[in-house]
């Protein structure tokens, strides 16, 4: 029986380099190039902006954090598999690095042998959240809503955790809602929002669950 709960995996994030060994006597001995499949914003690009400096004073390095959203994650993954075999060049990978392979009939890469793990960099939760126009204050709200009436979600591009999850959903509560998928997750937080009376306040979207932990609880609410 469907409980109204989401996916309970959770997203990781994992560096990689590409599988060939740098061949470098002392390393790294240029700036590394950190490629990031989404825009500036998102989780993943927060992600690299805390990593990065540190990695740079780990390393004695500079570290150039290059953003390449589009293609849910295969165009920054595809400019990392045709780079240099130096051991220079680094990608943030998430869940569509798994995922794009079944999604996509043929890649421009192997995920499997272009690409050799360096480590596992963070786990985080999926959260469902909606406007705080939407008159829903739990999921078991939200399906009974969908099930009256049009509703879209978004999501941080096809084949991402908040894609899948979505669809999951639709597919145990039986509802019907049309995905949108954006180019990251940081441009999917602006529909979100809420504009309240006064045009100088901006109102977090209100949470419903979050995946992998307990409830989130919601935020505070404005007088």
């Amino acid at each position: 029986m469907f409980r109204y709960k989401v996916l309970r995996w959770a997203a990781g994030a994992l560096l990689c380099v590409i599988a060939a060994a740098a061949t470098a006597q002392h390393y790294p001995s240029r700036p590394l190039r950190f490629i990031v499949p989404a825009p500036p914003g998102g989780t993943a690009d927060f992600l690299v902006r805390v990593v990065g400096p540190r990695l740079s004073t780990a390393l004695g390095q500079q570290v150039v954090i290059d953003n390449r959203s589009g293609a849910g994650g295969v165009l920054a993954t595809d400019i990392t598999a045709k780079a240099a075999p130096d051991g220079l060049t680094l990608l943030l990978v998430y869940t569509p690095h798994a995922l794009n392979a079944h999604l996509y009939k043929k890649l421009p890469y192997d995920p499997l042998r272009d690409f050799a793990p360096i480590t596992l960099v963070t786990t985080s939760p999926l959260v469902l959240v909606v406007n705080l126009a939407l008159p829903v204050r739990t999921v078991k709200e939200l399906v009974a809503l969908a099930k009256t009436r049009s509703l879209n979600y978004g999501s941080a591009g096809n084949g991402s955790g908040g894609h899948v999850s979505g669809e999951m959903l639709k597919m145990m509560a039986k509802i019907d809602v049309t995905h949108i998928p954006y180019k990251g997750a940081g441009p999917t937080w602006r529909p979100a929002n809420y504009i309240t009376n006064s045009p100088r306040r901006l109102r977090p979207p209100h949470c419903l669950r979050a995946t992998g932990c307990a409830r989130l609880p919601s935020p505070a609410r404005s007088a």
